[in-house]
């Protein structure tokens, strides 16, 4: 799996180039890392699921907004369930089911409908960065767009050049190797898309 980039918990950035609207802008990047490393640490020494009391007393340093925001985000992004007993993270294998669907738009609607023809080349893309951003290995993201071709029925449409979906995929390879951003590829797949469907 490719390493995590300790995604900005409200505009996703993973470098000090916030959204404009970012309520974190002006945040020491190191404050962004921390706050991860506080959850993350006290939630995978744990034996048991940890109460958010119990995480947030635990914690090294006071626990802020930012950890807060953090804490939701890693929830929002399957790294953390919520169980009886209280919080734990998943397992990497559990992680990664977890995230082969996208639940976020615009790239949730090119997941769910599958693309159409105009805008293949957009939605390939997008899910391969995806993928990618999430931290599935280049196997794992050619494997699970590979299904998604097949079983969204994107495939079946046409509208290709390549000769199998594996081709396809292979042949965006170097957007995974890349880390290209996924968000305007998946916005303009889903406009397409929308109006077609």
């Amino acid at each position: 799996m490719a390493h995590f980039g300790y995604p900005c918990p409200d505009c996703r950035s993973t470098n000090n180039l916030h959204d404009p609207d970012c309520r974190f802008t002006g945040t020491a990047w190191t404050d962004v890392e921390k706050a991860y490393v506080d959850v993350v640490s006290v939630l995978s020494a744990a034996e048991e699921p940890v109460d958010e009391d119990g995480l947030t007393g635990a914690t090294h340093g006071d626990w802020g907004p930012l950890h807060h925001a953090v804490l939701n985000r890693l929830d929002g992004g399957q790294r953390v369930r919520e169980t009886r007993g209280g919080l734990e993270l998943l397992s990497p294998e559990e992680y990664r089911e977890a995230v082969r669907e996208p639940d976020i738009e615009p790239i949730r609607t090119v997941y769910r409908k599958g693309s159409v023809s105009g805008a293949h080349d957009h939605s390939v893309f997008a899910l391969i960065a995806y993928y990618e951003m999430v931290g599935l290995s280049w196997e794992e993201t050619r494997e699970t767009v590979v299904e998604w071709l097949h079983e969204s029925g994107t495939w079946d449409r046409g509208g290709f050049e390549e000769s199998s979906p594996g081709d396809l995929v292979d042949q965006k390879r170097h957007v995974h190797e890349e880390g290209y951003g996924w968000k305007q590829a998946a916005r303009e797949a889903k406009a397409v898309i929308d109006r077609s469907l």
